[in-house]
């Protein structure tokens, strides 16, 4: 659902702590619809967004440490605050060494320690410089290069394969052969987050490119390492080079061009230039017969530039990525100057993050199963784990009960679809079986170590799955993540117990606002699996076409034009949503919303007004003010040009194709978000 998405006197809290105005705070508490937010002399035809929100959006300032603030934002501010709490409490207790308290206590506690990591200085990535510094030859860098893989790479998302690394692993179940796991390789490289970053010439572009090499400078400088600036003109020029070897991100969405399956032995001949055995032995890869090349003209072009780019340029690149990934557990100035450049120059973000709250995020990302044992046991009751799965139910149901409607599909299509929704697997809350961490091992004085270990780890489990049965069952996210997904190959979803949360999610408000809220969120997870990428996975979550041609054809035909009605918004001067990057989301938005809506009213026939609206009315209004939020400039124009899913407002705006929603609030012809009834996209 999103990349990057309460007890009553917390949830005053953390309002306040963000910015929001008092009276916005006080009314969160009623457990219905957030009144003082809206604006309501806006008529909901013309701006449905700022009559569900127009007095927060004029109100709320972006808190100087963010680059957005909205509902993802808030919910995320709160499950840091709670992890924050439960990693603080660890580390006041005496837990035996070796356990997953003690973990958690030491990993924190190290990175907390900001006298230690000033007084070490470099001294804690000088092996890895080292390592670097003692490449002779282009066998010597291929074995670096093998030995940095990591499954470090966002490829839940796959709109964000993002890796400094200049190959990122993804190990999932096989596009073909679903029952067993296997390993994708995917593009990588890059220090800033895609490629247009390099090659797009306008004036924002050139100027961010201007202050990318003087951030390559700069690190090396902090570094030490003589002629800092040529060396950074020639590792920009390397980047350069890597990212016109990039497919698009237009491209990486299209999982039929992912499904590239390469024996081991034919990249050699696939992809000359990197020295492939000696990469994959560092990799411990080499026992595997087959690796999936998602981006296959991306790696054939990495791997012709490893052998034509001379090796000084290739170490001082490994140099700067090791420096600069590493910044955060360097001394301040090298923190400071990531930054400056990461949080400012890209994202327009003024302060950095309270080094508390960077020390939990990092120890919940490193420790994640261990630390959300303690946030279900402390924050997810079992009732609230119940209602959430009625909903899910209702919301199945819902769907299903509109695939038997659809006048333009066929029973052979029908057949299939209702199958696959039949078999959907939707983890509420938290997995199954939690992921044990013994055998990784957390030093009390070691935060840098304790970061690397922790990836390596990471690596090493998705290593082990390789050629293994998969579990349909396993998650992909903590229980204190704030957002929600789909996973096309294991046909299955995942609610984690933080999403589930006010707005979203509030066991004391009408069903209406939960339908509204969460209820589309679970409609929008159900709908990815018949999106124009997961309705190409069929029940078992193969890479399979179980559409008859007439029915794809009506299928896409309606997502060219959802994209189209997407490609016409602008949220900044000359840039557009892409809607074909964002296609996916789209859709899931418009029959996720749909779908919540059926299963409301099925549920609850009799719903009654209150605060003023009725109640199809609260059900739309808590839809938009769920995608309550604003971005600065810099953010907007990343998410623009990187991100899958469109800015929120973009997304409130979904009610457009719904047709309720003109019958809720009387819109009628002539006002700016009117559709007629054929324009009007259904998709499900």
């Amino acid at each position: 659902m999103r990349t990057n998405h309460l007890k009553l006197a917390l949830a005053l809290l953390l309002l306040l702590q963000v910015g929001l105005p008092a009276a916005a705070a006080q009314d969160a508490q009623s457990h219905g619809l957030d009144l003082a937010a809206m604006d309501t002399s806006v008529r909901p035809g013309e701006d449905f967004f700022r009559y569900a929100n127009g007095k927060w959006l004029d109100s709320t300032p972006i808190p100087p440490d963010r680059s957005s603030v909205g509902v993802f934002q808030i919910l995320d501010e709160e499950a840091n605050r709670r992890t924050n709490d439960l990693i603080r409490n660890a580390a006041s207790q005496r837990a035996p060494a070796g356990s997953e308290l003690r973990k958690i206590a030491d990993f924190y506690q190290a990175y907390m320690d900001e006298r230690g990591i000033e007084r070490k200085g470099l001294t804690p990535i000088n092996p890895e410089l080292a390592r670097i510094r003692a490449i002779r030859n282009k066998t010597a860098l291929a074995r670096v290069l093998g030995s940095q893989l990591r499954a470090d790479v966002d490829a839940l998302n796959n709109t964000n394969f993002y890796t400094d690394r200049i190959l990122g692993l993804w190990v999932s179940p096989d596009f073909n052969r679903p029952e067993r796991n296997v390993g994708y390789l995917l593009q990588g490289g890059l220090g800033m987050p895609d490629r247009d970053n390099y090659l797009n010439t306008d004036a924002d572009s050139t100027r961010l490119q201007g202050k990318y090499r003087a951030h390559i400078a700069s690190v090396l400088n902090l570094a030490g390492v003589a002629d800092s600036a040529g060396k950074a003109a020639r590792i920009y020029d390397l980047e350069h080079k890597i990212a016109e070897a990039h497919v698009s991100r237009t491209d990486s969405v299209d999982v039929n061009k992912a499904n590239n399956p390469w024996r081991l032995r034919e990249f050699p001949t696939r992809a000359p230039g990197l020295d492939w055995a000696s990469f994959f032995a560092a990799a411990g890869l080499s026992a595997q017969p087959m690796i999936m090349v998602w981006h296959p003209s991306g790696v054939t072009g990495i791997a012709a530039l490893a052998g034509s780019q001379p090796l000084d340029v290739w170490k001082d690149y490994l140099v700067f990525h090791a420096v600069d990934r590493a910044s955060g557990l360097l001394p301040k100035r090298f923190a400071d100057e990531r930054f400056s450049f990461y949080g400012t120059a890209l994202s327009g973000t003024t302060q950095q993050r309270a080094r508390e709250k960077r020390a939990v995020n990092a120890t919940s990302d490193a420790l994640g199963d261990a630390v959300g044992k303690l946030y279900v046991k402390n924050y997810f009751p079992p009732s609230a784990k119940a209602t959430a799965q009625e909903m899910v139910r209702n919301i199945i149901a819902a769907f299903g009960r509109r695939i038997d409607r659809l006048d333009w599909m066929t029973p052979a299509t029908r057949e299939k679809a209702k199958a696959k929704l039949s078999t959907l697997y939707v983890g509420i809350g938290y997995p199954d079986k939690w992921r044990s961490y013994a055998g990784l091992v957390v030093r009390r004085d070691d935060p840098l170590g304790n970061r690397e270990r922790s990836e390596l780890f990471d690596y090493r489990a998705a290593l082990a799955k390789l050629g293994k049965p998969v579990d349909k069952h396993e998650w992909w996210m903590t229980p204190q993540t704030v957002n929600a997904l789909n996973l096309p190959l294991q046909n299955a979803l995942n609610f984690p117990a933080a999403i589930l949360n006010p707005p979203f999610f509030d066991a004391a408000a009408d069903d209406a606002l939960n339908y509204g809220a969460i209820g589309a969120v679970i409609g929008h997870e159900i709908s990815h699996s018949f999106d124009d990428q997961g309705s190409q996975f069929d029940a078992r979550g193969r890479l399979l076409n179980w559409w008859t041609p007439e029915d794809m054809a009506h299928f896409r035909a309606s997502a060219d034009r959802l994209a189209a009605q997407y490609d016409a918004y602008e949220p900044l001067p000359n840039m557009h949503v892409n809607g074909k990057l964002t296609l996916s989301e789209n859709i899931a938005d418009v029959a996720g919303l749909s779908a919540s809506y059926d299963g409301y009213h099925a549920a609850h026939p009799d719903a009654q007004s209150s605060q003023g609206f009725a109640p199809d009315q609260r059900f739309f209004l808590a839809y938009a003010q769920a995608w309550r939020g604003k971005s600065r400039p810099e953010a907007l124009r990343g998410q623009l040009m990187t991100d899958g899913h469109a800015p929120d407002e973009y997304r409130a705006d979904t009610v457009r194709n719904i047709d309720a929603w003109y019958q809720a609030f009387d819109v009628q012809p002539g006002q700016k978000l009117y559709l007629a009834p054929p324009d009007r996209v259904r998709v499900w």
